[in-house]
Order: C-alpha cells, then structure tokens, then sequence
C-alpha cells in the first residue's frame, strides 16, 4: 500500500516519539552530513526523543565526529562496538537501548530529505501500520553505465514497491519486538516479516526521499548484489519469508516494460540484466553449495561519501 499525506487529517494531539538508530562502520566522510540531516528534519507529526549512532570498530575518526555532535545536542548517543559484528547485530544492539515506540533506522551512508522522517512516522495514526519506507534516490551519474545500474535497480524498485511494499535503505517500524536474527544479511526484509507475521501493515512512502550511492565499479555492483542475493535466500530458508524481488515473473514484467521504454537504453539495460544474473548465480552459490552468510559483509567502498 502506498501511503498519501491526506492520511493525516486525523492527527494526533501529541507528538509521535521517535527513536532514530543509524549503524556505521568508517563512515566519517558522511557521518557529520548525515547528522545535520536529521537535526534538521522538518517535524510536525513526529518528534525526535534520540539519535543513537551505533558505529561498528571505527578506525577512521568517525567516533570523534560523533561525539561532538552528541557535546552540542543531548538527543545524540554514541554506541562504540569494538568488533564488527554485522548490521542486523547493530540493530538489536540499537534496539536494546532505544526508548521511543517507534523507530526509524538507516545506514550512515544515506542523507534523508528534509521532510523524510516526517513522511514515514505519519502513517501510525493509523494503527494497523506497523512499517514504512521511502524512495532511495541514488546521487550516482547515470550517463556512465554503472550509473545507469544504480539507476536502474532502485527505479525497479520503487514499481515493485508501488505494487507490493518493498521497504529499504531507510525504514521505521513499531516497536512490537525486540530483536531481529543477527545472522540476517537482508536486515530490512527480516523486519518485514516480523511485522507482517505480527498482523500489521507496511506502507510504501514515495515521497520520502532518502539519497544514497550505488557501487561505481563493478566488482563492488556484483559484491553488493551477490550478498544480497544470498541474503534473500537465508530469509527464505530461516523466516519463511520471500521479497517481491524474488518473484521472476515480477521481475521479467518490469524489466520487459523498461526494454520497450527506450531502445537506446537497451545494450545497457540488457549489460545490468547478465551482471544481476551472473551476481544472483553467485549469491545461490555462495548460500547452497558453499553454505555462507555473508551477514558480515565486505564493504563496498565507491558507495561511501555522497559528496564526493
């Protein structure tokens, strides 16, 4: 389901608390933007109670960045794990000290628009919504051909998520539970299925914008996309539970529609469409014969400093 903002003519009379959880590991390129960011939401609906930053064995100065952040405003807190753990791992740690009854959590290499928070808290005015998520925008040029890739992928989807809720890069959820599996490298999707199995909703908010950046070199495309892969198939396996983007024929009919939307296009859309294949070969791989979780991820670092 697609949420509008005419959703909101019930407002509550009190604010929503929120509880924003954002996981890095050297990301002292971004950290300090990406805190502005949230310091300097547009809020109505929603009130932000704390910012918890959970930084996973930094080496870069991203602490220190923290920290000062956190000496200019009360609402920021430092969490400094001493080994790398994985994201889901992070999440839970994050959750364990969270205090708010609704939670937003992102990646320290993502930037919100303004009004982003905002936009995925107003739905709980309505109680059967358990989870939202926005519409990642890449900052990636897309003349070159991995642009075009990055492009590409989040634009499929955004169509998967207006027909079936897809939700990633920058999510909230309610807080019914009190952990995910640590092990999940897909730790969007693990939440997905807890609250779908939990009763509530998820809705899908286009017009909250979160800008990240996709992979500029293609052994990083393939990293990311096979661990995802994989990723999705642990999901399966351990959670019962399946991504819209593991429907095939989902896939075939949007990629269909995006071969006869430009023909000039098509050498690179068909390019994207080998290198998924070939990553999604690999991810089977790694997960069926192999047995690997790659929930500890290797870092793709041309995804790193959206400035740059």
């Amino acid at each position: 389901m697609v949420y509008s903002m005419e959703s909101t003519k019930n407002l509550p009379t009190q604010k929503i608390p929120v509880s924003v959880g954002v996981f890095a590991y050297n990301e002292a390129a971004n950290i300090g933007v990406l805190l502005d960011a949230l310091l300097g939401q547009k809020l109505n609906i929603a009130t932000i109670t704390e910012i918890i930053v959970v930084s996973s064995a930094s080496t870069d100065g991203t602490d220190e960045i923290v920290k000062s952040y956190a000496s200019g405003d009360q609402r920021i807190r430092l969490i400094a794990e001493a080994t790398r753990n994985g994201k889901s791992a992070a999440i839970n740690h994050f959750l364990a000290e969270a205090k708010a009854p609704v939670c937003v959590i992102e990646s320290a290499d993502t930037i919100p628009a303004p009004d982003t928070i905002e936009l995925l808290v107003a739905p709980y005015v309505d109680e059967a919504v358990g989870m939202t998520g926005g519409k990642p925008i890449p900052v990636n040029d897309p003349g070159s051909f991995m642009g075009y890739a990055v492009h590409l992928l989040w634009r499929l989807h955004h169509r998967m998520a207006l027909l079936q809720p897809k939700l990633g890069e920058m999510v909230s959820f309610r807080r019914v539970f009190d952990a995910i599996p640590a092990e999940s490298a897909v730790d969007e999707a693990s939440i997905e299925s807890i609250i779908r199995q939990k009763g509530l909703q998820l809705r899908y908010i286009p017009r909250a914008i979160i800008h990240n950046k996709g992979p500029e070199i293609l052994s990083d495309f393939i990293k990311q996309r096979r661990r995802i892969q994989a990723g999705h198939l642990w999901l399966k396996q351990n959670q019962q539970y399946r991504v819209s983007s593991q429907d095939g024929s989902l896939m075939l009919r949007l990629f269909a529609d995006e071969f006869f939307g430009d023909i000039k296009k098509i050498p690179s859309l068909i390019g994207v469409v080998l290198v998924e294949i070939y990553s999604r070969i690999l991810g089977w791989y790694d997960f069926t014969i192999l047995k690997k979780n790659p929930f500890k991820w290797d870092i793709a670092q041309s995804t790193k400093n959206l400035e740059s």
